[in-house]
């Protein structure tokens, strides 16, 4: 039974914590450790779980509201305790829907957010291509006028829901200005001439993935999302809400890893006494559990502080980057802890093991994110000065 004693921080309303108790009991019941055979097939089957259980509301704002971070936040830790996939199918609907939601026009708002909450659409966001990861001003994918039109020319790779997604938001450089300034977002739908999935990419804790091509791929002009030459501040804003819940999904996943981890110690025999009896493993659920409160705390002063209108650009940076750290270190304890079954195919160590790994690239890589954080401290000096 995970500790829910951090729902009493402060960070929370009341609402929150009875979003997460109903959450939790649904989860268990529809999502927990279920094992998946087709991820294509699955993605859409656990999007269309997480619409009937209302969950998918969550993940984006219409006109007039506001995306709650603490709740998208909790939403993708306890999915992410009971099941990676379900955790990845939620986060990517908000993901990919998320730029619609801050910086979309009404028309925009009506036509495609409904649809990603009904689970009839599932969303995808396009940034990173095979030479411009972290370096967003690398981006070569173009788009030029033409007429009441834009076309996209270039590719986009490790896309989540590449493949399986009805709409992309996409990102290309339409040269307003050099560098990361002159970069515009588009909505291309899937069934768009000119647009097409190039490769398909496998990863060891599988997810939807692809690379995508566009060839003279024509979007109209009310498909772009917010203004001209604004897309690398849409990505950001975007990536500044969703990169803090990318720590609360770690946080889940170390939750989950600490709970099985606490349960067998006291429950393992080895020379006479339980594995919870030496100081060793002691030692070791105690940098366990304190390197998890660490990350929580992080997490949600960024969501709350989002919440409350902040900028949170370094504050989600830390949260991010210590929680995936911090998770890697407390999964691999565990699969320690465990031994030999801890690196058995299906096992939860083994899986979480499987899972971690890439949190700690996606959405902004560890060394980019202390990049980012020492970018902001100068700059924070500096305007004090």
């Amino acid at each position: 039974m995970a500790d829910k004693r951090y729902l009493e921080w402060p960070f929370f309303e009341g609402r929150h914590v009875e979003l997460e108790a109903a959450l939790d009991e649904w989860a268990g019941d529809a999502v927990r450790d279920l094992h998946w055979t087709d991820v294509d097939a699955d993605c859409r089957r656990l999007v269309r779980l997480l619409s009937e259980g209302g969950w998918l509301r969550h993940a984006i704002a219409g006109a007039g509201t506001a995306i709650d971070t603490r709740a998208i936040c909790l939403i993708r830790e306890t999915l992410a305790r009971h099941n990676g996939l379900a955790d990845f199918a939620f986060a990517m609907q908000g993901l990919g829907a998320g730029a619609i939601s801050l910086f979309g026009t009404d028309a925009q708002r009506e036509r495609y957010l409904p649809r990603v909450a009904r689970g009839a659409a599932i969303a995808a966001f396009a940034l990173s291509e095979p030479d411009a990861g972290s370096d967003v001003a690398a981006m070569r994918c173009a788009a030029r006028a033409d007429g009441d039109a834009f076309v996209l020319d270039g590719e986009k790779t490790w896309i989540s829901n590449g493949g399986i997604a009805d709409f992309y938001v996409v990102f290309a450089r339409t040269g307003e200005a050099p560098g990361a300034r002159g970069i515009s977002a588009f909505i291309v739908d899937a069934d768009t001439p000119g647009f097409s999935i190039a490769e398909r990419l496998a990863v060891i804790a599988p997810h939807p993935l692809a690379r995508l091509r566009f060839d003279g791929c024509r979007v109209p002009a009310a498909q772009r999302v917010g203004a001209a030459g604004q897309g690398f501040k849409v990505a950001m804003a975007t990536l500044d809400v969703f990169r803090t819940s990318v720590a609360a999904a770690a946080l889940g996943f170390a939750r989950r890893a600490f709970d099985e981890a606490l349960a067998h110690a006291q429950q393992r025999r080895m020379f006479g006494q339980a594995l919870a009896d030496f100081q060793l493993t002691q030692a070791k659920l105690a940098q366990m559990a304190t390197s998890i409160d660490a990350s929580a705390l992080l997490t949600y002063r960024a969501a709350w502080q989002r919440d409350r209108g902040g900028k949170v650009t370094k504050e989600a940076a830390m949260a991010k980057m210590t929680a995936t750290e911090s998770a890697q270190h407390v999964i691999d304890a565990a699969v320690q802890m465990f031994g030999g079954l801890g690196v058995s195919s299906g096992h939860p160590a083994e899986r979480l093991y499987r899972e971690i790994r890439a949190l700690r690239i996606y959405e902004g890589a560890t060394e980019v994110q202390q990049l980012i954080i020492a970018r902001e401290l100068l700059r924070e000096a500096k305007e004090g000065a």
